[in-house]
């Protein structure tokens, strides 16, 4: 038990979480200090890249295997502006980093690819703001400390990003680690239904902000996403009139149509897809659905990870010209399957669906799956929602720790949901050692990060791959 018997998988065995109902709360918590025995939290601290471990750059070509190859160049310029966007394009490598270290052996229901841009704030069915994860494209059951130790990382590159000394970069990641511990243990002794009834509002994060700038700046930002509602601003501005039609408007390179055949034939996919889509909805929002029908569509590329997969949006409209924003996103074999098994889904969109509303405190009422003629499987929710993203570029060292306790604190509500926090926290205990420890593996993981990096700068310079001068970042 002393390391993970993920990168042994076969890939016949399934993903499963961690029974946590069976037996009385001391005796799952006695379970995680023996655990805890067995497998010490210094364990953790230790990197070591493995003897077999993939070329990065090899490994990322191969991963764009499948994928829209024209887009291949945006993705990568996207990976070479820092080796935090290269980070949060290596979910795969990380992936088998993670299953060649220690774990409790407790699985959770795993965001995947928890890093802290996949974080942010939108808007709940009942138009409230909160803040949780907001990506799920890799969610998978796996063991927790992969989650935590991917975001403790990606805190560390991003405060380097910044040009902020190491001593914040790794007491940001020490605060992940103590938050999450500290969460856990109280969310290890509320009741089932409190943990998972339990959100995190946005106008008290807004309010704690201790920096009165950055305060102002997300109030700003929050009235501004509020006021930006479909009708009456994403409509206007990314659509236009052609012959009596409204059409999605053109904005290369990250909002295109297809041409000819393969655009009539991708329509024609989105259009067959949805009635299957609609079954995956309540049935309420059935009836909400179907008072929409599909305008038009076209590629929408989005984020770093996703680009060249097939994203889209679809311009959904009710009578009377009322306008939806549906955003099509392809879904893959999660990158953790390898490690900790194949997901229960066949359909891999519904694996994203069902892993989204296990870890979400309040998700799209429009969020569903579908499946392509063509065998391609996506999830559909709706565009922009209300988000308010968050500004990690204004982050000093003590922001940074902020916003990295506040995300720990997230990342724990999330896995109570599914896992067994009482034997989780158990095993972490109530002194610093396991907080120390993830923070010495971020330090030095965040070295590898880097040196992966660099090798993949090597490579475009020596044009093994093309890379794209307009990413589309505006």
């Amino acid at each position: 038990m002393s390391e993970s018997d993920s990168s042994k998988n076969t890939g016949t065995e399934l993903a499963a979480l961690h029974d946590n109902t069976m037996s009385p709360r001391d005796d799952r918590r006695a379970r995680g200090q023996i655990m805890h025995e067995a497998i010490p939290h210094r364990s953790h601290a230790v990197w070591k890249p493995a003897d077999n471990r993939p070329d990065p750059v090899d490994l990322l070509l191969k991963s764009g295997e499948g994928r829209m190859q024209e887009l291949l160049p945006l993705r990568y310029g996207r990976m070479l502006v820092s080796p935090f966007t290269f980070y949060r394009g290596t979910a795969g490598l990380m992936a088998f980093d993670l299953a060649n270290t220690p774990n409790s052996t407790v699985r959770v229901q795993t965001c995947g690819d928890a890093h802290l841009m996949n974080f942010g704030a939108f808007a709940t069915p009942e138009r409230n703001i909160v803040f949780d994860l907001n990506d799920f494209d890799e969610t998978l059951p796996a063991p927790w400390e992969w989650d935590l130790k991917r975001l403790a990382v990606s805190f560390v590159l991003a405060a380097r990003d910044n040009d902020l000394k190491d001593k914040h970069a790794r007491n940001a990641a020490l605060a992940i680690a103590k938050s999450y511990r500290k969460k856990t243990l109280e969310y290890s002794r509320k009741s089932i239904l409190d943990i998972w009834y339990d959100r995190i509002d946005w106008s008290v994060v807004q309010e704690s902000t201790s920096d009165k700038e950055l305060k102002k700046h997300r109030r700003e930002r929050t009235e501004k996403a509020l006021k930006r509602t479909i009708a009456s601003y994403y409509f206007p501005k990314m659509t236009e009139a052609v012959d009596g039609k409204h059409t999605i408007k053109d904005n290369p390179p990250t909002i295109y149509h297809m041409a000819g055949a393969e655009g009539d034939k991708f329509r024609d996919h989105a259009a067959r897809a949805l009635p299957m889509y609609r079954e995956t909805l309540q049935e309420d929002r059935r009836r909400l659905f179907d008072r929409y029908k599909l305008e038009d569509i076209a590629i929408k590329v989005v984020g770093i990870g996703s680009v060249g997969t097939v994203c889209a949006v679809a311009l959904m409209l009710a009578p009377d010209d009322e306008p939806m924003f549906l955003q099509f996103k392809q879904a893959t074999n999660s990158v953790l399957e390898a490690y900790a098994g194949r997901s229960e889904f066949e359909n891999h969109g519904q694996r994203v669906v069902a892993g989204q509303r296990i870890i979400q405190s309040a998700s799209d009422i429009f969020l569903g799956w579908t499946q392509f003629e063509d065998g391609k499987h996506f999830y559909i929710r709706q565009l922009r929602d209300g988000k308010v993203k968050l500004e990690p570029e204004l982050w000093d060292g003590d922001r940074m720790a902020e916003a990295a306790e506040l995300m720990g604190a997230a990342l724990a509500r999330a896995h109570a949901r599914s896992g067994d926090s009482t034997v989780i926290s158990g095993y972490m205990g109530e002194e610093s050692t396991f907080d120390e420890a993830i923070a010495d593996f971020a330090m030095a993981y965040a070295d590898q990060a880097l040196d992966d990096y660099e090798r993949f700068a090597a490579a475009a310079k020596l044009g093994k791959f093309k890379v794209a001068d307009d990413l589309g970042l505006d």
